[in-house]
């Protein structure tokens, strides 16, 4: 397993600096030992196998004239990879998470967490007071933001604190993110990257606490005065190198030119992120451009997802995200009315 650990406080409310994409992270399996209640010694106790799968892949958002439109594809890094899936947490605000988010005992065939799913209710009453964090004079407090960071965090230590073995991570590299997008009443759209840093401190022979940091805060929209109005775009492992979506646009890359010339209104809608004028594209437009962009970009077989926040109709799906696989062992849903030994169908 490799993963990244991100030191330091968070950053204030509403406003805070871009940070740069790090290095990669790889499907990992963790072993926690597990000492019974009055143990002196944890190593006398056997392991416990605990399989973390990740969500992978890319997240680009277009804040455009009457919408936030987020578009995910997976990165299939491994087997049991998930794609990015877009999270609706109230009628105008979508978060989607990245990293550890399916948490699964092997030894127990239980899963232990499955943080995208839970996330709508991961929203802790409990918010760490930062002085760097209150209500800045010309913008509202970031105070919502920091209650979902805190009960993601909650949830993560509620699963790291069973991990007792070394853990081989980086420095800065996050054991999990945790995008979000809104329209704030008064505000106006917003878009944010939580970071959740994993530390483990030696206790005795080869004996780990483990526990996840407090969050980190970066906010990517609105922009700078000034700067850009344009697609923002978050890529998972972080070392995930693959030019954005964006960047395609400016080398002409064959398969968006395509795409370009394909129609008039597609045309357009490129040229407005490429100029940095987003806000002058209709969400409609910005739609078909980005199925269409990322299907031509995208690995073959790679899930995709799409999901829009209008600022009139809320939250809807575009592409809503595909079954899952069934895990190895897992019963298979038995359709309704169909015959069991337990009850033998009905004679007619």
């Amino acid at each position: 397993m490799r993963l990244r650990n991100l030191l330091g406080p968070p950053d204030s409310p509403r406003r805070v600096h871009r940070c740069a994409a790090s290095t990669a992270i790889l499907a990992f399996a963790l072993f926690a030992s597990l000492p019974p209640a009055h143990a002196q010694e944890p190593a006398e106790t056997p392991g416990d196998e605990i399989i973390a799968n990740l969500a992978a892949g890319r997240v680009i958002i277009a804040v455009v004239k009457d919408a936030i439109i987020v578009g995910t594809v997976e990165n299939p890094i491994e087997a049991g990879t998930y794609p990015p899936i877009p999270v609706p947490l109230a009628s105008r605000r979508v978060g989607v998470m990245l990293g550890a988010v399916d948490w699964f005992s092997v030894t127990s065939q239980q899963e232990l967490a499955r943080l995208d799913r839970e996330l709508p209710r991961l929203h802790s009453r409990t918010i760490p007071q930062d002085p760097r964090l209150q209500q800045p004079q010309e913008g509202s407090e970031a105070s919502d933001i920091q209650a979902i960071g805190q009960g993601v965090l909650e949830r993560l230590n509620q699963v790291a604190k069973n991990l007792h073995s070394k853990i081989d991570l980086p420095a800065d590299e996050p054991i999990a993110e945790l995008i979000l997008a809104d329209y704030i009443e008064g505000y106006g759209p917003e878009i944010w990257q939580v970071l959740f840093p994993l530390q483990q401190d030696l206790q005795r022979g080869d004996y780990w606490d483990t526990r996840v940091l407090r969050p980190r805060y970066f906010q990517f929209w609105p922009p700078e005065k000034g700067q850009p109005r344009t697609l923002v775009e978050f890529h998972y492992p972080p070392g995930d190198t693959s030019p954005t979506l964006l960047e395609l646009l400016r080398q002409n890359d064959p398969r968006l030119v395509k795409v370009r010339e394909s129609d008039a209104k597609l045309s357009h809608v490129a040229d407005s992120f490429l100029h940095g004028e987003s806000q002058k594209v209709l969400a409609a437009d910005a739609i078909q451009f980005l199925r269409a962009g990322l299907a031509a970009i995208s690995p073959p077989n790679s899930r995709q997802t799409m999901a829009a926040i209008g600022t009139q109709t809320g939250f809807q799906w575009i592409l809503p995200p595909p079954p899952e696989p069934k895990r190895p062992g897992q019963k298979q849903e038995r359709p309704e009315g169909a015959p069991t030994l337990a009850k033998p169908p009905s004679e007619h």
